[in-house]
């Protein structure tokens, strides 16, 4: 939660309005919540600490059902671990690692909205 909450300020420096939602938990996956945020957000960003087929894979799933996903100019991208052994280290290098750190996010963000004219987030929060 603390990188997404870190990305969220520095897309709100960049003039994007963000909002950070903690689902907590997988399943009973929050429909409510989910429908809100893709019928008021043009980018909606699942983040998790799992590999895939977890939370976003259900996100992606219940948004594909509902017809969500279908044209219009919604789009959804999904961040979870890389499907390969990592090695035991500190949370934080394993998430730099996983590519799950707040610069990430923001890169992964501002790619998805095709806002190229503004510098890599790396070097922005660096």
């Amino acid at each position: 939660m603390g990188e997404a909450l870190k990305a969220a300020q520095e897309l709100d420096l960049r003039g994007l309005s963000t909002t950070v939602a903690d689902a907590r938990f997988a399943k009973p996956l929050d429909q409510a919540l989910i429908r809100d945020l893709a019928a008021h957000h043009e980018v909606l960003i699942t983040i998790e600490e799992g590999s895939i087929g977890g939370f976003g894979s259900h996100v992606l799933e219940y948004l594909s059902a509902e017809g969500l996903l279908d044209g219009g100019s919604f789009k959804l991208r999904t961040m979870k671990l890389p499907d390969l052994f990592q090695d035991h280290d500190s949370p934080e290098k394993q998430y730099e690692q996983a590519r799950l750190t707040a610069p990430y996010i923001v890169e992964l963000a501002m790619r998805t909205l095709g806002r190229n004219d503004l510098e890599d987030a790396h070097k922005a929060m660096a």
